[in-house]
């Protein structure tokens, strides 16, 4: 299925290109599998390979529906927000079972949601489970989803993940989502500047925040993600944190949408969701 090129958005081309460079990366690892090997247990509690997958296809089936529309997502989030709908397991049934046919309808509904976001019209907002969001932050969102549970696939099956530098948009959407933590822990968010300065993979440096900020996180930018994503305790990493309103940021932030994660806990790696 082809479409034509979005043209009012560089960036929203730029996520979608790493969108799928992200989702190639993570099948690379599990195309292979023996049917046994999709129920292994993977580092976030409670999740197998299967369920990992599952979710990713899930949520791009359901992102494609929110873009081309927004009344039927409104239905499906309705159902999802539904008092008892144990949505947030429920969800991971109603994709196919097996590793072979999971991958085909994966394929299906990620070209589904690139052709609904390239004949979206520009400045598109995109409704969610909560506020609605842009394109290209949509975009951030899926990427960032596809890195860390293909992260926690990886972990199951004893690879290395490799990290590239499409991890900017993962640590952007970090920063952006700084006050998050705090919110979903009924909790003010301080109104402290922090500078983070991270090393990317290829060796480039990214720098968000104010130059003059007394409040840092200095360090290597795989490690900031993992963080946000409560894939990695801070104690864990190389990351130098100044300030006492950074180190609480780097305890309870998350990048992802959703109730409080769990953990992680010091030394025991990989406790998400």
């Amino acid at each position: 299925m082809s479409a034509p090129e979005h043209t009012g958005n560089a960036m929203v081309h730029d996520l979608l290109t790493d969108l799928v460079a992200e989702r190639r990366q993570l099948i690379s690892l599990v195309k292979d599998l023996p049917a046994s090997s999709w129920a292994s247990n993977t580092p976030s509690p409670g999740w197998t390979i299967r369920d990992q997958i599952a979710h990713l296809a899930f949520f791009d089936e359901i992102a494609a529906m929110a873009v081309a529309s927004p009344a039927a997502f409104a239905v499906e989030r309705a159902r999802a927000l539904a008092p008892g709908s144990n949505y947030d397991h429920g969800h991971l049934g109603r994709v196919p079972q097996s590793g072979a046919a999971l991958l085909e309808h994966w394929a299906v509904v990620a070209d589904r949601l690139r052709v609904s976001v390239l004949e979206s019209p520009a400045g598109l907002r995109v409704p969610w489970y909560g506020p609605d969001m842009g394109l290209a932050s949509m975009l951030s969102a899926r990427v960032m989803e596809h890195w860390a549970h293909g992260f926690d696939v990886a972990g199951a099956l004893g690879a290395r993940w490799e990290p590239t530098d499409r991890l900017r948009h993962v640590a952007h959407l970090a920063v952006r989502a700084h006050a998050y933590g705090y919110v979903v822990r009924g909790r003010q968010p301080p109104q402290v500047p922090i500078r983070v300065e991270l090393v990317s993979p290829s060796n480039e440096m990214w720098v968000f925040g104010p130059e003059g900020a007394n409040e840092r996180v200095v360090g290597n930018a795989e490690d900031f993600c993992l963080v946000l994503v409560r894939r990695r305790h801070v104690d864990d990493t190389a990351l130098a944190v100044s300030g006492a309103a950074a180190r609480e940021w780097l305890e309870i932030g998350q990048a992802y949408a959703g109730p409080p994660g769990a953990g992680p806990t010091r030394v025991g790696r990989g406790i998400a969701q």
